[in-house]
């Protein structure tokens, strides 16, 4: 084995969640080698390049391993190189920190009044 098809091989190493879905980056140009959209089709080899556009980042892997069927994480790991630019990885955690914390009311305790609603505004500074 020498050759795999792309979508079927982002799906193996669990990049994408299912085969469709890789299917679909790849006819939305989601995908690239080198430089070149791909089709679902395009066949890859090892010591390949792939830019995957994946949730607003940028990721680029370099082909180590060929498989065509879906194996665990650890194994998945094990078949590309991750040369995703620490920058896209900072944009994440950066955007994951700015998300507000969701709220939690003990159970039992019905919505809070209006009175109560003005003391949480003061106290988050709203």
């Amino acid at each position: 084995m020498d050759k795999v098809r792309v979508d079927k091989w982002l799906w193996s190493v669990r990049i994408y969640k299912s085969r469709s879905l890789a299917t679909k980056a790849c006819k939305d140009g989601d995908i690239l080698i080198g430089e070149q959209r791909v089709k679902p089709s395009q066949t890859i080899e090892i010591g390949d390049q792939i830019q995957v556009k994946k949730n607003g980042f940028d990721m680029t892997f370099k082909v180590e391993k060929l498989i065509q069927k879906r194996v665990g994480a650890p194994i998945a790991v094990e078949c590309y190189k991750d040369l995703t630019p620490k920058e896209e990885y900072n944009k994440y955690e950066s955007w994951f920190q700015r998300s507000k914390p969701v709220e939690f009311r003990e159970r039992g305790s019905g919505r809070p009044t209006k009175r109560e609603r003005r003391e949480l505004d003061k106290f988050k500074g709203e």
